[in-house]
């Protein structure tokens, strides 16, 4: 291998940063990040103060507008990775492509083309390699071998549980290459999940006891029934993997930045305020499997979660995807707790609501998962990438406080709307009394 300076990312449909910090682990520089939630854009900044963020939809912007607001100027683009929605499925004998409610991936392809970049990564939902879903991705290929690129066949679903994180999801990742570059290789799984048996592989994955056990529990703490964090009393982490998310060595940090940061405040934890009916039924339930009236799936301390699933946002009716049961305490998991189970470390901050941090966690690719595809790009790149020596600090805190409005007064950009004022112009509630009111629905 070559030794070369970092190269450099971009991340579309960035979301508050699951694939900029696998890539950045990875030994990338992450230049450049379009989302168009203005509270996501927030807690990308946050995360990654050094990334220019485009607080705007790929359909509005270009690679010139890219090049221009970021710090990659003039030059070469090694990869651009994200994962653009795609719904829609045409009629027979039209293209899937074609369909309007897939012109974000369209957009995905044509920013690809006009950076220039080396490389690309397309992540998407499993379903896509199921069924007449498969016409969608044969298309697909053809549109980037139709723009000079070659892609990596036959695709494959890696899971996460594969790549050291306590969490069983399934992510469909397409890798290409301009052509007359290497196209990069799947990256082989380097562990099994808790509870499976590989003949090639003896590395058993974290389980939840791994990722959350040495965790303060945070209903001992009254600060954090008005706030997401508190100050605690010095913990000290139990398993390999709670060191990893507390970076307590240096090989944590990986090929990424250091970060400055207090790893003795618990962040992200803001307390649920359950019934004691549910706490009964929550108790009641077996660990690995599903309380029956919530439908909530309570963790098994030598298991792996269930896939965390973000809900939707206020445009899409404002859904709130249920967070499991922890196993030791009778109640839902905190944001951070689902920040563990995801494998984004201690430091890495979300929005202070519990509705958007665990929608920002639910929507986003594993860091861990990322960091192995991104390594398969690097490697494919035959390149060789040192730990960066800089440390960097992290964003105003202001950007983690911020609703949709406060965000978007913030970027200049105009505020999505909610479903609920689209269709009525009822008062929208907040975040926090929808959620309130659901556990209060599930506990009568």
């Amino acid at each position: 291998m070559m030794a070369e300076h970092r190269p450099i990312g971009v991340d579309l449909f960035a979301g508050a940063g699951g694939m900029s910090l696998g890539f950045e682990q990875a030994g990338f520089d992450v230049m450049a990040a379009v989302e168009i939630d203005p509270v996501h854009s927030a807690i990308h900044k946050y995360n990654f103060p050094e990334c220019a963020v485009l607080p705007q939809s790929v359909q509005d912007i270009d690679g010139d507008l890219i090049r221009k607001v970021s710090p990659i100027g003039d030059q070469p683009v090694n990869v651009v990775f994200g994962g653009a929605p795609c719904q829609g499925f045409s009629l027979i004998g039209q293209r899937v492509l074609d369909d309007p409610r897939n012109s974000l991936v369209k957009d995905f392809v044509r920013i690809v083309g006009e950076l220039d970049a080396d490389y690309f990564v397309f992540e998407n939902v499993k379903g896509l390699t199921v069924g007449k879903h498969k016409k969608f991705l044969y298309e697909l290929i053809e549109t980037f071998e139709a723009n000079g690129y070659n892609v990596r066949k036959e695709w494959r679903v890696l899971n996460a549980t594969n790549y050291g994180v306590p969490q069983d999801r399934q992510r469909l990742f397409l890798l290409g290459a301009k052509k007359g570059l290497k196209v990069p290789l799947y990256p082989e799984a380097t562990t099994v999940q808790p509870g499976k048996h590989s003949d090639l592989l003896n590395e058993i994955g974290p389980t939840c006891l791994d990722a959350l056990d040495d965790l303060p529990d945070a209903e001992q703490f009254d600060a954090l029934h008005q706030t997401d964090q508190a100050n605690v009393p010095i913990w000290t982490a139990h398993s390999v993997y709670a060191r990893e998310m507390r970076c307590e060595s240096p090989k944590a940090w990986h090929k990424g930045y250091r970060r400055k940061w207090n790893p003795n405040v618990l962040t992200s934890s803001y307390r649920t305020e359950h019934s004691s009916i549910s706490r009964t039924r929550f108790a009641e339930t077996d660990p690995g499997s599903v309380e029956p009236i919530s439908r909530f799936f309570k963790l098994s301390p030598e298991g792996v979660s269930n896939t965390l699933r973000a809900g939707t946002d206020g445009a899409r009716g404002a859904f709130t995807s249920p967070r499991p049961i922890h196993y030791r305490h009778n109640r839902c998991v905190t944001v951070r707790e689902m920040a563990r189970l995801h494998g984004f470390p201690d430091w890495f901050r979300f929005n202070h609501t519990k509705w958007h941090g665990a929608r920002q966690i639910g929507n986003a690719v594993p860091p861990p998962l990322a960091r192995a595809v991104a390594s398969a790009v690097i490697e494919a790149m035959d390149i060789q990438v040192a730990r960066p020596k800089r440390t960097l600090g992290l964003g105003d805190e202001a950007l983690l406080r911020m609703d949709m409005t406060q965000a978007a007064k913030y970027w200049n950009v105009p505020a999505p709307l909610s479903k609920r004022t689209l269709k009525s112009g009822a008062k929208k509630r907040t975040q926090a009394q929808t959620e309130e009111a659901r556990l209060k629905l599930l506990a009568s």
